[in-house]
Order: C-alpha cells, then sequence, then structure tokens
C-alpha cells in the first residue's frame, strides 16, 4: 500500500510538471482527478504516509493559521527604478566603470506586476514560502503557496540540497475578471485589480480558501546555490527542475539590444495573460554581480525599467463619497467600464473637493484614466471638447453620505470631514481597524471580522473588543473553536502593550506613531497627558499647534473619556511601566539632539528597531522633513516626497551603513 501511495504521488508530481511548467499535458483533467482521488483516499486510510508535499495538498486546510514572521536567509531588496532609456545609459556606464569593463552582458526579464515570494528547498522538498514582508523579514506562508499549483513541491532532476528560489506571484487576467464576477455575485466586493486580488489570496487564513483563488507563480532569481556563472543559463536550469520560470528571458550583448527588448515588450504586454509592468535589466554574470554588491537599499547589478502608464478614455457616470476613519470624505469616481492596463476598470480615485473644482468634472463627462504606478487607477482630465451643454458641474457634497451629518472643512486643508465621529458607522469601524493594527494594539482581527462583531452589534468602539466572550464569538459566521480562542487571546495579550502604543491605537487625528512616542515620553500617563495645557503640549519638539489642539479636543469628549476608562477598567496599560522606563533610558548621547527622519526598507534591520537605536541612542524620531531635520536614514524606497524636500533644504541622506557606523 506505501508503494502504491508513493508511485501516485510520482505520477502526479510529473502530471502537474507536465501542465503547469512545460504546458505540455499527457492525461486528460478526468483522468488526472482520477489518480488524485485515489491518492485522497488512501491517505485518508493510511494516515501514517503522511507526507505535507504530497499532490492532495494542493487543497489546502481548512485550519485557520495565524502567520509567523521569519527572517529572509538574504534580505529581498527591491531595485532601482528608470522610466528612460537615457537612465539605462547611465546605468550601464555606471556598471562598465565599477568593474573597469568596456562590455557587460546583461539578461533582461519581465517585470511581473504581482507578489514576491521566497521559496526555500531541503532535498527537492519544500519547505519554507515567505513572502517580501519589510525585507528583512516576512511571513510564512508555507501552507498557502503549496496550494499554488505552479509552485512545485518536489522538484525534478539533479539539484543542489539547500536551495532558494525567488519570484512573484500574480492572478492572470482573464481568471482574475471571471473570479471577480463570482464574488459581485456572492454580494462580495470584488478586487480593484489582479495584484490586489494575489496579495490578499496570499494572505489568507485558511489554505483551503486559497487553493480556490486562481493564482500562478512565475520564479526569476537563485540568491544562492546558483549551478551556472550565467544568470540566464541559471533561470534555464531552474526551469529543469520544475519551476515556471517563462522562456521570455534574453541576453543582451548591447545596450541597443536592452532598447529593443523594451521596445518589444512594451509593444506585446497587453497580449500576455498576465500583467507586467516593466522591464528587469541584470548583469548576467553571477560573479560580476557579486563584485558589484549591494547598496544599504538596492544591488547595484540590476534595474528596473518602469513602462510609461497607459491611459483610457471612458464616461464618468457618478461619484461615490466615502467616510474613513477620521471622518475624511474621499470622492471617487464610478465609470463606464473600460480596459486599462490589461484590467477592466470601472472606478477611480478623485482625491478630493480641490481635484474635482481643478479637473472642472461634469456627470457624463468623457474622461481619461491612467493607473498611477501602474495600480491605482486616477482621473487624470476631462474631454470638454465633447461635453454636453447639458452636462451638470460636479458638486463636492455637503453632508455626510452615512449618517447625514453637515461636513466641515478645516482651514488651510483641502478635506471634508465628518464630524459625527462618536456615532457614524465608517468612522466607528475604521477606530477600530487602527487601533488592532500592528503597529497599534496587535490584535489579529480582519476587517471583515470587525464588520461582522458591529453588524451582529457586539462591539460600538475599540474598547467593546475586550467585553467579547467565547459564546459571543463562536456564533458568527466563519469563526470555530480554535480561531474564537486565538481571537480572543489575541485580545487579552494586548492588555499588555506599552502605553505609547495604546495611545497611538486611539487614533487621534493627526497623531502618528513617533509623535505618540513624544508625547507619553514628557507626559507618560493618559492622566498627565488630559491635565497638560494646549501651551504644554505645544511646547514638546515636533508637537505643533494643530497636534496639541486635536490631543485636546480629543480628551475633553466625553465619549472619549468613557472608553478611555472602559480601556482602564479592562487592564489596558494607559500609563508607562517603571520598568519601561527604565528601558528607555539612553544607553548613549551619540545622537543627542539629532532629529533623524527615518523612510523606506533597509537591509538588515527593521524600520522600528533603527527608531528604537536612535532613541537609545540619545535621537529623536521624526516623521516629516524640516529645516530641524539633521539628516534622513534612507532605505530601498524613500519616500520621493522626503527625498524631494531634503534636496531642496539640503539635509544630508544617510545610509544603513553609515548610520550603524555613527553608532560604534
Amino acid at each position: 500500500m506505501q508503494q502504491r501511495i508513493l508511485d501516485l504521488r510520482k505520477a502526479l508530481h510529473e502530471h502537474n510538471y507536465n501542465y503547469y511548467v512545460k504546458h505540455e499535458p499527457t492525461i486528460s483533467d478526468f483522468e488526472f482527478d482520477k489518480l488524485l482521488a485515489e491518492l485522497q483516499q488512501l491517505e485518508q486510510a493510511h494516515p501514517e504516509y503522511n507526507d505535507p508535499n504530497s499532490p492532495t495538498q494542493r487543497v489546502g486546510s481548512d485550519i485557520d493559521e495565524q502567520f509567523v514572521h521569519e527572517n529572509h536567509s538574504y534580505p529581498m531588496l527591491s531595485l532601482a527604478n528608470s522610466y528612460s532609456f537615457e537612465d539605462l545609459k547611465e546605468f550601464d556606464n555606471r556598471v562598465k566603470k565599477a568593474l573597469g569593463m568596456e562590455h557587460v552582458v546583461y539578461t533582461c526579464e519581465l517585470k511581473y506586476d504581482g507578489v514576491a515570494i521566497s521559496l526555500r528547498y531541503t532535498d527537492g522538498a519544500l519547505t519554507r514560502a515567505l513572502t517580501r514582508g519589510d525585507g528583512v523579514q516576512g511571513d510564512n506562508i508555507t501552507a498557502n503557496a503549496r496550494t499554488i499549483r505552479s509552485i512545485p513541491t518536489l522538484l525534478h532532476g539533479s539539484f543542489p540540497y539547500e536551495i532558494e528560489i525567488r519570484g512573484e506571484v500574480c492572478m492572470p487576467r482573464a481568471k482574475f475578471e471571471a473570479f471577480n464576477k463570482l464574488r459581485s455575485e456572492a454580494g462580495e466586493q470584488p478586487f480593484a485589480n489582479p495584484r490586489n486580488a494575489a496579495a490578499g489570496s496570499l494572505k489568507l487564513q485558511n489554505s483551503a480558501q486559497v487553493a480556490r483563488r486562481p493564482l500562478d507563480a512565475f520564479m526569476y532569481y537563485l540568491p544562492d546555490h546558483q549551478p551556472s556563472d550565467s544568470h540566464f543559463e541559471n533561470l534555464e536550469i531552474a526551469r529543469s527542475w520544475g519551476f515556471n520560470v517563462p522562456p521570455v528571458a534574453q541576453k543582451c550583448n548591447t545596450i541597443e539590444q536592452i532598447f529593443a527588448y523594451i521596445e518589444l515588450w512594451d509593444k506585446k504586454r497587453t497580449a500576455l495573460p498576465f500583467d507586467i509592468d516593466g522591464i528587469v535589466i541584470k548583469v548576467d554574470s553571477i560573479r560580476l554581480q557579486q563584485e558589484l554588491g549591494f547598496t544599504a537599499k538596492i544591488p547595484r547589478w540590476a534595474i528596473a525599467y518602469k513602462f510609461k502608464a497607459e491611459e483610457a478614455r471612458t464616461r464618468l457616470l457618478s461619484i461615490d463619497y466615502q467616510v474613513g476613519r477620521t471622518g475624511a470624505i474621499t470622492p471617487v469616481a464610478n465609470l463606464e467600464l473600460v480596459r486599462l492596463a490589461g484590467t477592466l476598470v470601472k472606478r477611480a480615485s478623485l482625491y478630493n473637493s480641490e481635484q474635482i473644482a481643478q479637473l472642472d468634472l461634469h456627470i457624463d463627462d468623457y474622461v481619461f484614466i491612467e493607473k498611477g504606478g501602474e495600480i491605482i487607477p486616477k482621473v487624470t482630465r476631462a474631454d470638454v471638447q465633447t461635453r454636453s451643454l447639458f452636462a451638470q458641474r460636479v458638486e463636492f457634497i455637503t453632508h455626510c453620505p452615512e449618517c447625514g451629518a453637515e461636513l466641515v472643512r478645516v482651514p488651510g486643508e483641502a478635506v471634508f470631514y465628518c464630524p459625527n465621529s462618536e456615532h457614524c458607522a465608517p468612522q466607528i469601524k475604521g477606530k477600530i481597524e487602527h487601533f488592532v493594527g500592528r503597529k497599534a494594539m496587535n490584535i489579529g482581527l480582519a476587517e471583515a471580522t470587525i464588520d461582522q462583531l458591529f453588524k451582529a452589534n457586539l462591539i460600538r468602539n475599540y474598547a467593546d473588543l475586550y467585553t467579547l466572550t467565547y459564546d459571543s464569538v463562536i456564533q458568527l459566521e466563519r469563526f470555530a473553536e480554535k480561531s474564537a480562542r486565538n481571537l480572543l487571546q489575541s485580545i487579552e495579550d494586548s492588555k499588555k502593550v506599552p502605553f505609547a502604543k495604546v495611545f497611538f491605537a486611539m487614533g487621534i487625528r493627526h497623531v502618528g506613531e513617533t509623535i505618540a512616542k513624544t508625547i507619553v515620553k514628557k507626559y507618560p500617563s493618559i492622566d498627565a497627558i488630559a491635565a497638560a495645557s494646549i501651551m504644554d503640549l505645544e511646547a514638546i519638539p515636533e508637537v505643533g499647534s494643530k497636534i496639541a489642539e486635536s490631543v485636546k479636543q480629543f480628551l475633553k469628549n466625553p465619549e472619549n473619556r468613557a472608553i478611555i476608562e472602559q480601556l482602564r477598567e479592562h487592564g489596558v496599560q494607559l500609563q508607562v511601566l517603571e520598568t519601561e522606563q527604565a528601558q528607555a533610558e539612553p544607553v548613549s548621547q551619540a545622537l543627542a539632539g539629532k532629529s533623524i527622519v527615518v523612510s523606506g526598507v533597509f537591509a538588515t534591520k527593521s524600520r522600528d528597531e533603527l527608531k528604537a537605536l536612535i532613541e537609545a541612542h540619545g535621537g529623536k524620531n521624526a516623521s516629516s522633513v524640516s529645516k530641524n531635520t539633521d539628516f534622513i536614514l534612507a532605505g530601498e524606497g524613500i519616500g520621493p516626497s522626503k527625498l524631494e524636500k531634503a534636496q531642496q533644504l539640503g539635509i544630508p541622506i544617510v545610509s544603513e551603513e553609515e548610520f550603524l557606523g555613527k553608532l560604534l
């Protein structure tokens, strides 16, 4: 019986390889399903032969899993972006100069528009799958990865004992559209685009649900154990091991060949079954890659060329107004369905009232839309030449679309707000979502579950989370015993969260994570903050009049005070503990008096760890760049607005390596 199980597994793995990688199936779907059903029956009858990499595990499990964060073996850095051939010429010259060579061979590949994933194999078996995360550590999604049929769970041929390979998980466009149609018919919110659908699918806690999502995976890089010095040849070899490596990469000997490759795929990209948003150019030689090395942010041997955003013309049907957790009103355009960058688009962002006025929008206008960064559609202009004489100008609403309260606008701001923060449903749910966030109370609660709890009248504010019981939660749809107990334990654990995070979690307008820490450092309890005057708060570095007034207004509100008292009764930390105060004492004064902005993703430490180091050495974390900023600690993907302002003000940009050197 064991031999029959092994034979079936071997045969099914081979058929999966033929179908998903070689695209040359050798048996019908019916015959495949018969073999799979037989294997399932035998495995159920003989659980002693269980194998997590069996082909039957493609269906996933109904067990909910809380993702574990694990460190990458090598940092998953992003690439420098370029938008012109001139940028690529500069990159080519930079590489040749650094290597002291007149001729360098490159490999060009498609830049898949999906979600980065890292797979590790031991003795040919899939043992770990991580998301990119912050580049240093990611979520362990191995159970979910096993359900993606183009990810091999067992490898073919002759391969190293340990292998790590990286790639992108995508959802093909045709399958995305069919999947979205099913969601709409079931009354569920459709995804905005294939990339969002892929990202949302990978983060599902139930791998059986992931198995029902039409995901695909394309591999493109071996960070270690490369069998050849040629990256191009490594892709070919990886394909022979069973990985889905599309045969579209091309070796290029000249910059002109790179340009030709880009122009070819810019024309052909809409014909692909999946989305791409550019081309990746890599130095082909692994030895030369290692010689060039990395900056703190990016590899020096690779660059991404981003295609120009596609534009489409369609009709503006109406405008919806969404209410955020702070009461901010965001207008969204409803459009006549149009294809843009390979996806069907029917909604686009309009940002705020000033944007609507600037665009001079009228209902039934034909408008042009494009995808900002190939992700979020936005309206760029109206086609005024075709406007009807009877078209009605869009006037921004005056009352909240959810609760009917009259909107207010803060002087100097472009955004309108609903002031009814205590009784406007989207604001209440938004505040709870913020409260449970990873950087706040870190409670394992998804947006859909918050909506469930709210509709069941089990919560009306975030303090109500601490009144939930097993009996009340277990009655909700999709909750089993384990998931109910996990939620309640997560809520209980949040009572140990330090006060600075609790204060941030309260969702006070203009009080971000850094400002919350700054205020708590000066006033280490909620009572001390409440007793401080506006002038006292304004005297704290980085806290201006807008923040001080927002804090005082929040703490004066009777309903907010009642919620705070509920938190106190349930044992939530509303003051800094003595042990925390002792830990907060600086270990050195190396950064004393320095105001530092941290931006981007880093190679060896997370942003939170770097911020903690700044405080531990006497420095101050600032959230925005100003003339008082001493330097920016910059990782990969530094915010462009921060970079631009720093350049205008002449503020130094410091890498992670340089920063850590300052502390030695």
